[in-house]
């Protein structure tokens, strides 16, 4: 069961100037009313004043003289990789080091590119209900893995649009060899970095 589930827990941010965290307060602690609908303020850091990242709840900060594992942290953010989960079995793997995040990276291009190929190479849309069967059973990986809207027809007679199922998997391609950019090249510390 979700631990998540049944208590409301205070979300952890992040400073990575001041290198501390923080919990902050929910919404309907603070509203009277329990009008939670209304928009949170920024959470900002209460001894710098700088924006903090919202972490997640499955957050452990480093110490604050592990100057590494801070600027690590740091690049994990930046890179969209978060500790949200919804309970159950935690927010999934997390690479430790610069090196495991780069090669975590590399096999994520390396899968999208394989779904790049696989809708380059696809020619219309299978026909009869045979054709079908054989296509969904055989492209499973391939064919639930784009969004719905490119998906139209039905569900016993889908029609799939692999030239926009190319650039998706094209833009999702760029996103990643951006993070990996990112990653290869040299920062500055944490203290003077912007987010």
């Amino acid at each position: 069961m979700c631990r998540y589930a049944m208590t409301n827990y205070k979300p952890h941010y992040a400073c990575f100037q001041c290198r501390k965290t923080f919990k902050r307060r929910l919404a309907n602690d603070i509203l009277r009313n329990n009008d939670i609908s209304k928009d949170q303020k920024s959470a900002k850091c209460p001894d710098c004043g700088s924006l903090m990242a919202n972490m997640g709840l499955d957050f452990e900060s480093p110490k604050k003289k592990d100057s590494k594992a801070w600027e690590h942290t740091y690049k994990l953010y930046k890179v969209g990789i978060t500790f949200h989960s919804c309970g159950c079995s935690g927010p999934g793997y997390i690479p430790s080091n610069q090196e495991d995040l780069i090669s975590h990276f590399i096999k994520i291009k390396t899968k999208y590119l394989e779904h790049q190929k696989f809708w380059a190479r696809r020619k219309g849309n299978p026909e009869t209900q045979s054709e079908i069967a054989k296509d969904k059973h055989h492209n499973h990986n391939f064919l639930k893995s784009i969004p719905n809207k490119i998906k139209k027809g039905t569900k016993n007679k889908p029609i799939y649009n692999a030239l926009q199922a190319q650039k998706y998997w094209n833009a999702r391609v760029t996103e990643v060899e951006e993070k990996i950019e990112y990653l290869m090249q040299k920062h500055p510390s944490t203290k003077k970095a912007q987010y």
